[in-house]
């Protein structure tokens, strides 16, 4: 796109050509807590899939909610850190 003087030069919004980094920030949560996919279904309401999904690449963007109902599910707060430790 050529850029005339005062021509109002439009931005694109940041995409993520591969995956939204918090797929992998959640993943080191699961890990660390060594949960199954079944028992933070139970907790969250979260189905399978969907982690399945974000985990093996075919989710780029999950919604907010669906993650923090995992984040809250293995006990941290939204922050990523764990209840009842110092920050």
């Amino acid at each position: 796109m050529a850029n005339k003087k005062g021509a109002l030069k439009l931005y694109t919004s940041y995409n993520f050509t591969d995956k939204d980094p918090v797929i992998d920030k959640v993943r080191t949560l699961v890990n660390r807590e060594g949960a199954s996919y079944k028992e933070i279904h139970e907790k969250s309401g979260v189905t399978i899939s969907t982690m399945y999904a974000w985990f093996e690449g075919k989710t780029r963007r999950p919604q907010y909610a669906t993650v923090m109902a995992v984040v809250h599910a293995l006990g941290y707060r939204t922050q990523f850190i764990k209840r009842g430790t110092k920050q």
